[in-house]
């Protein structure tokens, strides 16, 4: 990250703070949660090096860039209208824009919203848009489940005071953790998010001290409350997207996943990646790393690199 340089820029109603290096073809790249700009620490500079201008910002409601406090600021509108905006201030008409975790859906619906700007689009973890029947939460709740983690966030105020008690312990839990296992997200019997948390957990190879570190001082200052006002609108982004029911993504695009993301091995994310080409016609690649989990990017960045470079030229 020495050579990228950082600034926040006025856009859309917020103040976005942005990373970029490298000058070329625009790529922005969009982070889930809970996470920040910083986890694309190791593509910004090796996008860079291929020949491109990488931006990564720190998504709306995290980090150093605005948390608006109404919990309807952070629709699939709003999150697009950001990525939207950037591109423009960035001083350009298109840009190829790639997603993890809640920031695929981002780049999915900038693809499908504005294919005259986003040229190409690229999701990690998260397959593209399959508008189900009905709102997310209804079909859990019809569905018999009560207790998944979507439905623990939806409170405001409950989750952010699990995950504020000790924001260092929850990031060591959720990076350490990961999203292997599906047995974390369901909250039975009263219990947490976060399960019963272990000081001494060993971080992962891939996960420093000085990782958990930045990310823990940046939740000191920001709070979780805007990157869990995502999970807020998810019925109500159902409502928004009506008129994109059954809309294909035309640009190249590409998928990548770990083999032990639960996100992609319970029963509909997987036939979701068995379906990809439904919605993306014109898919180039889907890449499955074997033995990685949901934080793909940071646990094996020279697969991702080499991936995403590829597709880019």
């Amino acid at each position: 990250m020495a050579m990228a340089s950082s600034r926040t820029i006025p856009l859309n109603g917020i103040e976005m703070f942005v990373r970029e290096q490298g000058e070329g073809p625009l790529v922005v790249l969009c982070h889930g949660w809970p996470e920040l700009s910083y986890s694309w620490r190791h593509q910004i500079p090796a996008l860079a090096a291929a020949g491109f201008h990488v931006a990564a910002p720190d998504m709306r409601g995290f980090g150093q860039t605005s948390a608006p406090a109404d919990v309807n600021a952070y629709s699939i509108f709003d999150n697009v209208g950001d990525i939207v905006a950037l591109v423009t201030a960035l001083g350009e008409k298109q840009a190829v824009v790639i997603g993890h975790d809640w920031g695929a859906p981002v780049a999915w619906h900038c693809a499908m919203f504005r294919p005259d700007m986003f040229t190409r689009v690229a999701g990690l973890s998260v397959p593209p848009p399959f508008r189900g029947r009905g709102r997310p939460l209804d079909l859990l709740r019809e569905a018999g489940v009560t207790d998944f983690y979507w439905q623990y966030f939806q409170e405001p105020g409950v989750a952010e005071a699990e995950f504020e008690r000790d924001i260092d312990l929850t990031m060591r839990t959720v990076l350490g953790r990961g999203i292997s296992e599906t047995s974390h997200l369901h909250i039975r019997d009263g219990k947490s998010f976060l399960g019963n948390l272990d000081p001494d957990r060993l971080l992962p190879d891939w996960l420093s001290e000085a990782d958990i570190g930045h990310f823990t001082d940046a939740y000191r200052k920001s709070g979780f409350h805007g990157g869990l006002n995502w999970y807020r609108n998810l019925d109500r982004n159902w409502e928004l997207t009506a008129p994109w029911q059954g809309a294909q993504i035309h640009q190249p695009s590409l998928f990548i996943a770990g083999s032990k993301d639960s996100v992609i091995t319970g029963l509909i994310g997987a036939r979701r990646v068995n379906e990809l080409e439904r919605v993306l016609p014109n898919l180039k690649a889907k890449i499955i790393l074997e033995g990685a989990g949901h934080w793909i990017q940071q646990e094996r960045p020279e697969e991702v690199n080499a991936a995403l470079i590829d597709f880019l030229k």
